[in-house]
């Protein structure tokens, strides 16, 4: 997937619809996009159930930003993200946002930045709405971005683990349906199509897609688990241990 590491992003949260375990390992995938300029999280932080935020914050400095909800039943923290949101967006200070949170409410906030140049990354939990991930340019799972995670302070020498994610998708015929129509749509004519093309062009058709998904690190391993329905093939070029891959549909 093609990153630009030098985006300067807003990063707004909802404190009501993400856990607060994910955060680090959010941050971390962020990096990977640009440099995040604005870190403000939205809630009611008189609420004990906020209180687990509290050390996140600090760590990651966040910006928390208080939000009493005025009636019940209404959700006034929505309203001040995207008030803050369009704040932002006329300081001209950003290149994008990252929309953290597994609401829909957030479709409409998503589709005018993108109106108006903006980037849109969005992170939420699997039981996000469809056409929330729909109206961003890249949206990410957090189950999937898992970190180290320290041993039992009681044991002698705490050394950090990794725990692998657990596969969120399982390959289907429609995924593969989608890999070997993009693959045709860049492909030459011959049939070969470059992979770093073939992610690109999924990733704007498929905002949420992602090896990861599917319990890969990287696209390369995740195609090469699909020598049934793709060939595959490594060229060498003219930089030492550097390969391009190559995809092409099995007929």
């Amino acid at each position: 997937m093609e990153t630009t590491r030098d985006l300067k992003l807003a990063v707004i949260i909802d404190a009501d619809n993400v856990p607060s375990a994910n955060v680090k390992g959010m941050m971390e995938e962020i990096a990977k996009y640009g440099t995040p300029t604005f870190k403000r999280i939205y809630g009611d932080w008189t609420k004990p159930n906020l209180a687990q935020w509290k050390n996140v914050l600090l760590e990651n400095a966040i910006t928390p930003i208080q939000q009493y909800g005025y009636t019940t039943g209404k959700n006034a923290t929505d309203s001040a993200m995207i008030i803050d949101a369009m704040d932002i967006l006329y300081t001209g200070k950003v290149d994008g946002f990252c929309i953290v949170s597994s609401d829909s409410d957030f479709t409409r906030l998503a589709i005018r930045l993108r109106e108006s140049g903006m980037k849109v990354f969005g992170f939420g939990e699997q039981k996000t709405p469809t056409p929330f991930i729909a109206a961003c340019d890249k949206f990410v799972y957090l189950e999937i971005l898992k970190t180290a995670e320290l041993k039992d302070e009681n044991e002698p020498s705490p050394t950090p683990t990794v725990k692998k994610p657990a596969s969120l998708h399982k390959v289907n015929a429609k995924t593969i349906a989608l890999i070997a129509n993009t693959v045709d749509a860049v492909a030459d004519e011959d049939g070969w199509a470059f992979l770093g093309d073939v992610g690109n062009l999924i990733n704007k058709k498929m905002p949420s897609f992602d090896p990861r998904n599917y319990g890969f690190s990287k696209l390369t391993p995740f195609i090469k688990s699909l020598t049934r329905n793709f060939f595959i093939d490594e060229r060498e070029t003219d930089r030492a241990n550097i390969k391009h891959v190559y995809i092409k549909a099995k007929k």
